[in-house]
């Protein structure tokens, strides 16, 4: 069943979904509008994928089935206030506004909304994304299948109770800096033995693409993965002894805490 869906903001991680949405068919182009106080924003993204665009977010709200709110969250609620009145019974919203908790959202919006609150991470960008979505109470089983259907099309979609979105934040969310800066620093490492730059990055990006792809693919634990390329006093083992030495394990579990614990913080609950 066709529905329409609004975006109320036209930033990143919205233009991941609707690229989404309209490479994957789900939603016609022509049932897809985004309201946003960029104007070249606007123009951008009606000119790249063929989406309605328009000047005032209750518009976007009077004519949408499903409405997503993809502004900063510092900026949520004066957005979501003077909307109150034009959300209808049953209408599904689905924020991706970090910190910012059902409860509380359903607090700006009538009595009984549906809301999905949604943690994607940047690889949406390039549907290679993961999502971690979490229902409130009034969201029936339809909505919860809409609002995966919809993450779905730019990643891997998995559902959570919402009190486990912290952790999220912290693991997946935040996740892909941490790996950016290890391909970083195996590229400054391929450079400083002998390589020039082009090839230790590329070097480096397709071990990181291939390591994931095998975990993935052969279902097998990490752990196993690696004893089977760390030889009987190899060069594997070396490198693996200094790693060890270094904390690397314990520092990036210390890395995914602080970062959960600053979630927490933010989301002032």
């Amino acid at each position: 069943m066709s529905y329409s869906i609004g975006f109320i903001g036209g930033g990143k991680m919205a233009e991941a979904i609707i690229s989404g949405l309209v490479s994957s068919e789900l939603v016609p182009r022509g049932k897809i509008q985004v309201s946003d106080i960029d104007d070249s924003r606007l123009n951008y993204l009606r000119d790249k994928y063929g989406v309605g665009v328009v000047k005032g977010n209750e518009k976007v709200v009077a004519g949408s089935d499903v409405v997503v709110l993809a502004v900063k969250p510092q900026v949520l609620q004066e957005v979501v206030l003077p909307l109150r009145e034009v959300f209808t019974a049953g209408q599904l919203v689905i924020s991706i506004a970090a910190g910012i908790t059902i409860n509380k959202l359903s607090s700006w919006l009538p009595d009984g909304q549906p809301i999905v609150r949604v943690m994607p991470n940047t690889p949406c960008l390039i549907g290679e994304g993961i999502s971690a979505i979490a229902c409130g109470k009034a969201v029936s089983e339809d909505q919860a299948e809409r609002a995966r259907e919809i993450l779905a099309s730019v990643g891997e979609v998995i559902v959570i109770e919402e009190k486990y979105l912290n952790a999220v934040t912290g693991l997946s969310g935040s996740g892909p800096a941490y790996i950016y800066l290890i391909i970083e620093a195996l590229a400054d490492a391929g450079v400083m033995v002998g390589l020039d730059r082009a090839t230790a990055l590329k070097l480096a990006v397709q071990t990181v693409i291939g390591s994931a792809r095998m975990v993935q693919e052969t279902g097998q634990h990490p752990a196993q993965l690696r004893e089977a390329v760390t030889s009987p006093g190899g060069t594997t083992i070396a490198a693996l002894h200094t790693l060890e030495h270094g904390r690397l394990r314990g520092v990036l579990m210390d890395a995914v805490l602080v970062a959960t614990s600053r979630a927490v913080e933010l989301s002032g609950e």
